[in-house]
């Protein structure tokens, strides 16, 4: 472990333990391989992801079936959830390399099919609920993006194993700034071509280019050690040396949870901000608003790149934490376009800077043969929480807090300062969760996890400042 950069007697000036095992690296050739992993995963990313919300879109506009859109909404990331660990598990166990060729190489395998699938089948049949046809499209489409999406664990232990230490955090920010840039390439791409071209132009695309991603990535070489093989020999999903691997990190499993925490309370973003957003603007003025908005993260990435973390990424998680969750109790507290606006702007900034932060601190703690692992369980925990909030709030915002901020009793006591009507219940909910999370959020920070985890196990057992 690192020591303490000045006393151990302020658990925020002290550096997060090092993981054993530490990766030799050449900086100049890491640097090159990791620059060229970096552009494939964009390209790579731009075409999982926009292909999966061309097909919501495409779905909803040809049959407006709000559950068919709902059901592919949350079938991606629970698949990705559940996957996680899996691949987790395979990347620990086989080399980086042969890991992201093979989950490019089902990501073009499925969308491949799913062409295939389109242009044998008349749209009529393909568009019927009812149709095995719909939803062998559906499952094509969904695992070749869940595929893709899983490179991201394997991204994650190469920045571990091309880049020297005190350069992690800023390979971070370049990680989350090229997720950032896939989402806003997403959001324009995606309707641009549902709407002029069709869906079988999407398809088409998604094909030469995961394609040609691949292709690439045979041409890039990882010098790598030789994997650790399972210890009984099978592949099974290991996620108990995840986990083993994780209680040896004191305070490391509140962090993750606290991670699935935020996701929890942030799935009222994912159901609820457009309606939000176009209770206050019209549709055309909020696509765009949010096209701009999406810009957010490729800022807060490119910050982290250009400026990194410093010594203390846990503080610095705490820290984005409490801002976030301080705009989201209060960007509501009046209905305006420009509140929205500037929390949005904020809040959308600190997600590269917070999952950099939360990168950096599992790439310090845990042994390269784990990181797979650990970072397929993380993907378990988080992913699997913002879609339960997402499918819960919206019918209780609908059924009990719009009426009651309309003519009920929360209009009575609160109406008078915060306003009334269905738009005020929407405005309640983001101000609730919001200070749920500010509590939580300085909760950990008392908590003797968050010391154990920014203080080494050999520092004075104080109380945190």
């Amino acid at each position: 472990m690192l020591a303490p950069t000045e006393s151990p007697e302020d658990p925020d000036d002290t550096e997060t333990p090092t993981a054993p095992h530490a990766v030799a690296t050449v900086p100049g050739a890491g640097d090159r391989v990791f620059r060229r992993l970096l552009a494939n995963t964009l390209v790579a990313g731009v075409t999982s992801s926009f292909l999966w919300f061309a097909l919501t879109f495409w779905v909803y506009l040809e049959t407006r079936s709000v559950v068919a859109t709902g059901v592919i909404g949350g079938a991606f990331s629970i698949s990705a959830a559940v996957i996680g660990p899996a691949f987790g598990t395979f990347v620990d166990h086989h080399r980086k390399h042969a890991s992201m060729v093979l989950a490019t190489g089902v990501s073009t395998a499925c969308f491949a099919a799913a062409a295939s699938l389109y242009l044998a089948v008349d749209t009529d049949t393909l568009l019927r609920m009812s149709s095995p046809a719909f939803w062998l499209l559906v499952a094509l489409v969904l695992m070749g993006s869940v595929a893709g999406s899983m490179r991201n664990i394997v991204m994650s232990t190469c920045v571990t194993l091309l880049v020297p230490e005190g350069r992690r955090d800023k390979a971070n920010g370049l990680v989350g700034t090229i997720g950032g840039l896939s989402f806003a390439i997403t959001s324009v791409f995606s309707g641009l071509v549902i709407g002029n071209l069709g869906m079988g132009w999407a398809l088409y695309g998604a094909v030469i280019l995961v394609g040609a991603t691949l292709l690439h990535l045979r041409t890039i070489r990882i010098d790598e050690p030789e994997p650790v093989p399972s210890e009984d020999g099978s592949s099974r999903v290991d996620i108990r040396g995840a986990l083993e691997a994780i209680h040896a990190v004191p305070g490391l499993l509140m962090l993750i949870f606290l991670a699935a925490f935020n996701n929890l309370l942030g799935g009222v973003f994912m159901a609820l901000m457009d309606a939000y957003g176009l209770e206050l603007v019209s549709v055309e003025a909020w696509g765009i608003i949010f096209g701009v908005l999406s810009m957010a993260f490729i800022v807060g990435g490119l910050v982290v790149a250009k400026v990194g973390l410093g010594s203390r990424p846990a503080r610095v998680i705490l820290l984005c934490n409490l801002l976030n969750w301080i705009v989201c109790a209060t960007f509501t507290l009046r209905s305006s376009i420009v509140l929205l606006v500037i929390g949005m702007l904020v809040w959308l900034s600190m997600i590269p800077v917070i999952e950099a932060a939360e990168q950096t601190v599992l790439q310090r703690s845990i042994p390269l043969e784990r990181q797979g692992r650990v970072f397929g369980f993380a993907q378990l925990v988080e992913n699997a929480a913002s879609p339960v909030t997402a499918i819960f709030i919206g019918p209780i915002a609908e059924a009990f807090v719009m009426p009651t901020m309309t003519d009920g009793r929360g209009a009575d006591w609160i109406g008078g300062w915060f306003g009334t009507g269905p738009e005020r219940g929407l405005a309640l909910i983001f101000t609730v969760a919001g200070i749920v999370g500010v509590v939580v959020t300085l909760a950990v920070r008392a908590s003797r996890s968050y010391r154990h985890l920014v203080v080494p196990a050999d520092a004075p057992d104080v109380a945190p400042a």
